[in-house]
């Protein structure tokens, strides 16, 4: 009699995929907010003599810190989902640790005062540490100092603790800052709109003489809400929705760069938005507003990537439901492809409403190349509408 042999196969469990965390940049003026208090109508070019005695502005807890410690207070219960790097000391580390929580100091002032350089070096600082948000207390001077290095490129954040807040870049509160950095942790439809930073002429405004200049604008997170002029009955309009999304694209593309453009409806609203015809399921390739391929394979995407002297970018949206960005449906942009553009060449386009169906969930990746996934993972701009952002975060897992 023969006995039959049993198998018994042991397979290791799968370690889960660590979520990549928010990464928030924390820069706080040390000196805000004390010129109010001395009557000096703000802390601009404010005088040695006029600090306290004790320099209590650089040791110990300003009125900004503790401004800080309340915008933060409420991020306390998602300490396993945030990651914070900070400039030293007063200007961002002392707000942090006072919290327990654990920071990164990217740097410090070399001064025991610190400067708007001081600031402008820690903007470049964070930025370079690739941070996600950059969250800054102070007034519109440090505003204008962050605008400076930034311009309207990089999402920012303002907790008012200034003499002077002209400027639309602040939350109403520090309290309301932090429930927006929470909903952003969450999921949460966060928008992103440029806002105005404007300050005032100090001097000109202790003569009672308001002058206030326009700066420019920067990018600010938003409660998430639907656009009002594509609601109808409190549901998106899919399609009014990918008209003004389109509507945007194609305002703002340049003639010098090449469009590679995914599958989609959304997308399929940028090509008509051009008159241009339109690969519903495939790939299309634009330049100047003109159809240069059309159901464009890899092997064609990489042949016109190799001959361009422009500039390319790649443009794609979410598949509903799954929430992938790429390897589902538009597998010709490959990961070969996406290299050669280059990550930062990647503009992601989705209504509200699909980004909203996934419930918190993040976008999904599944380009066959764990290395470039990660790359790509983390929190990114997506386009929803007519000079309308959010920043939600991409992962190669649900």
């Amino acid at each position: 009699m023969q006995l039959k042999r049993s198998v018994v196969l042991i397979v290791e469990p799968k370690q889960p995929e660590p979520q990549r965390l928010l990464s928030i940049g924390l820069i706080v003026n040390p000196l805000a907010g004390l010129g109010g208090s001395l009557a000096l109508k703000g802390s601009d070019d404010l005088p040695q003599s006029a600090l306290p005695a004790n320099g209590g502005v650089t040791e110990g807890m300003s009125r900004s810190n503790l401004r800080a410690q309340r915008a933060l207070a409420p991020l306390i219960d998602c300490t396993d989902s945030v990651h914070f790097v900070c400039w030293g000391a007063s200007m961002g580390q002392l707000a942090l640790e006072s919290l327990g929580f654990q920071c990164e100091v990217a740097g410090s002032s070399q001064t025991s005062r610190s400067s708007a350089e001081d600031t402008r070096d820690a903007v470049s600082a964070l930025r370079g540490r690739g941070v996600d948000i950059i969250v800054f207390v102070g007034g519109d001077g440090t505003a204008r100092d962050i605008f400076d290095v930034l311009g309207d490129t990089f999402p920012v954040l303002g907790v008012p603790a200034g003499v002077k807040m002209h400027s639309g870049v602040f939350a109403v509160s520090p309290e309301a800052a932090g429930e927006l950095l929470v909903e952003l942790v969450k999921g949460g439809l966060v928008g992103l709109a440029p806002q105005e930073v404007r300050d005032i002429d100090e001097q000109a405004f202790r003569d009672n003489v308001v002058k206030s200049r326009f700066y420019g604008e920067m990018l600010v997170p938003a409660q998430g809400r639907f656009l009002q002029h594509t609601k109808i009955g409190g549901v998106e309009n899919p399609e009014l929705v990918a008209s003004d999304i389109a509507a945007w694209i194609v305002e703002t593309m340049d003639v010098e760069c090449t469009y590679i453009i995914g599958p989609g409806s959304t997308t399929a609203a940028i090509m008509s938005q051009l008159g241009l015809r339109n690969t519903l399921l495939g790939v299309d390739v634009v330049r100047a507003g003109q159809l240069v391929l059309s159901d464009a394979s890899e092997v064609r995407l990489l042949e016109l990537l190799h001959e361009a002297q422009q500039p390319t970018k790649i443009i794609v949206t979410a598949i509903g439901g799954q929430g992938h960005v790429f390897g589902r449906g538009n597998q010709q942009i490959s990961a070969t492809v996406i290299k050669i553009v280059g990550i930062e060449n990647i503009q992601i386009v989705a209504a509200k409403s699909k980004i909203s169906a996934l419930q918190g969930r993040p976008l999904l990746l599944d380009t066959n190349d764990p290395k470039l996934d990660d790359a790509l993972s983390g929190y990114r701009l997506i386009v929803t509408g007519y000079q309308d952002n959010i920043l939600y975060r991409l992962a190669t897992m649900a």
